[in-house]
């Protein structure tokens, strides 16, 4: 999952700065009983004043104390969006059984909206989503001696909120709604804003993986005899699958809430969107084939083998009490190996782009739009911890080897996204090849004038138009070869890269170096905003690619 306090390890310094912090008066306070596992802080139930508990609670119960001294708990925080996804699963329903539904409600189809991937993805996500909210439920059951039948309902209705709004998404992302325009934009909304707070729960609220973490820790007190009052589980297997299950699945679930929140918009865009005729059908992509492209997913191939490597040798150190320098210094040298590589690519395909002959597509698509903000704001999450790196490197010790990969990496890192977003937008505006055949030289020869003839010369005329097309276009095909090449490749990296982040693996924060620059909170809050946004970045990244690809 994208949290860097998965690892556990930096955790008995946030319960210790929560004591420091904490008031006298609310030692030992709990969350209401109604609450979700999150609610619960770490899922222990020790005896009132037991700092320890206190401290794990601070940092648990608690969602926000910035602005007053009371404390929202996730309880509330969780009591709000069940009932926000209840009112967004009412529209979803009524959207897809009546407006839909109406005979003039939806005359256009956007055919930039909705791509074949972005539905793939959605299903895909989803399922996976709701497998983790199934384990969830699961865990919560297999904790029921100890914890309220109420927790139960939160899972359950994200469940059924998910369920439907894959289902809903999935059947009208196209649609450009015509009636009831004011009723459908503001459940549009209120379905984005659901989607949007449960991805920023999911990304400053690590509680359930410290509640897994301090069960661990507890039945290891218990086998060296020190006896504690933690709330385990009644089967230790069915649980640790129901664990790993979570911890496994967690990533999925904030890469649907974006992935919503985009299709979401968009639909939002489209309503009372009127089209030209001749863009309300789809062009007609072609389907995805390599078309005797070799070396890009070699070497692709290549990268995500090593990175797989590096991922589970990291992984496993990362399982101990400590990780050597050496683990930290493959994962950087492994970055430092893959991100000139993919900016060189970068750069190769930009040049390319520019001695092609398609033409620039400047017409009004959401789509498009929303993709080149999506990439360039999602870039700043990576190239944000990368620039705070870079000054807490510089102000610090440069000259040792460790540092002047963390160093080399971080520029390296800026250096990848800035090339590749020229990449991916330069080719998105560019107008797919089957788009522009219509539009060539048959197109020029009916804009001539007329001239006096006989049939036969006409037919022709009108054979000879594409067939002089398809010449003039085969010189660039050893262009169009390069430019699937390139795309294959920068795939297969960023399908690495977003691998290795959003599973787990986060030794930004576990070097330590920025860390002690920075102190814990401050790097702890830039870390936990920027990485999420980075596992973003790449998956939409893969995206765009894929969509250059097929337009090359």
């Amino acid at each position: 999952a994208p949290h860097p306090s998965r690892s556990g390890r930096a955790q008995p310094k946030v319960g210790a700065e929560a004591r420091k912090k904490q008031k006298p008066g609310r030692l030992g306070k709990r969350a209401p009983s109604v609450a979700s596992p999150e609610a619960q802080g770490i899922g222990a139930a020790p005896a009132e004043g037991n700092p320890v508990h206190a401290g794990a609670e601070q940092t648990g119960a608690p969602a926000s104390m910035v602005f007053n001294n009371v404390a929202v708990t996730l309880g509330d925080v969780w009591i709000l969006l069940a009932a926000l996804k209840a009112l967004s699963l009412l529209w979803l329903l009524y959207f897809a059984s009546c407006t839909t539904r109406h005979p003039h409600a939806v005359l256009y189809h956007d055919p930039h909206a909705g791509p074949i991937w972005v539905r793939g993805s959605l299903v895909l996500f989803g399922s996976c989503t709701i497998c983790l909210n199934v384990f969830r439920v699961g865990y919560d059951v297999s904790h029921i001696h100890c914890k309220s039948q109420l927790e139960l309902i939160f899972p359950v209705i994200e469940i059924i909120f998910l369920g439907v709004q894959t289902w809903v998404l999935w059947k009208h992302c196209k649609d450009c709604v015509q009636v009831r325009t004011n009723l459908t934009r503001c459940g549009l909304m209120l379905t984005l804003a659901t989607d949007l707070l449960l991805w920023v729960l999911a990304v400053t609220n690590d509680s359930m993986h410290r509640e897994i973490k301090a069960e661990l820790n507890a039945l290891m007190e218990n086998f060296s005899g020190n006896d504690t009052n933690t709330c385990l589980c009644l089967n230790a297997t069915v649980c640790e699958v129901f664990q790993k299950g979570y911890l496994m699945l967690y990533p999925f679930s904030t890469e649907y809430c974006l992935l919503c929140c985009a299709v979401l918009f968009v639909m939002w865009k489209n309503v009372g969107r009127r089209l030209a005729p001749h863009t309300g059908a789809h062009p007609g992509t072609p389907p995805f084939h390599l078309h005797g492209a070799i070396f890009g997913p070699l070497l692709g191939l290549l990268a995500l083998v090593a990175g797989v490597c590096v991922f589970v040798l990291f992984q496993i150190e990362a399982s101990g009490p400590t990780i050597a320098r050496q683990y930290f210094a493959l994962y950087y040298a492994f970055y430092v190996a893959v991100l000139p590589a993919m900016s060189l690519a970068c750069l190769a395909g930009t040049a390319i782009h520019g001695l092609e002959e398609r033409e620039l597509d400047t017409l009004k698509n959401p789509t498009r739009s929303l993709d080149v903000v999506l990439l360039m704001g999602a870039a700043l999450g990576q190239m944000g911890i990368a620039y705070f790196s870079i000054v807490a490197i510089v102000a610090t010790r440069p000259h040792e080897l460790l540092n002047r990969l963390i160093l080399a990496y971080s520029l390296l890192l800026i250096l990848q996204h800035i090339v590749q977003n020229l990449f991916i937008i330069e080719g998105l505006h560019r107008r797919p090849l089957w788009e522009m055949a219509p539009e060539g030289p048959a197109g020029k020869q009916e804009a001539e004038p007329p001239r006096r003839g006989s049939l036969l010369e006409l037919g022709q005329d009108l054979r000879r138009a594409p067939l002089a097309y398809i010449h003039s276009y085969s010189h660039l095909n050893w262009k169009r070869r390069a430019l699937k090449e390139i795309s294959l490749f920068l795939i297969l990296c960023n399908i690495t890269l977003w691998m290795m982040p959003a599973f787990g693996i986060h030794p930004e924060f576990e070097n330590g170096l920025e860390q002690d620059f920075y102190g814990y909170q401050t790097w702890f809050t830039i870390v936990n905003f920027g990485l999420p946004l980075g596992v973003f970045y790449r998956m939409h990244s893969v995206g765009g690619l894929v969509e250059v690809y097929l337009e090359a």
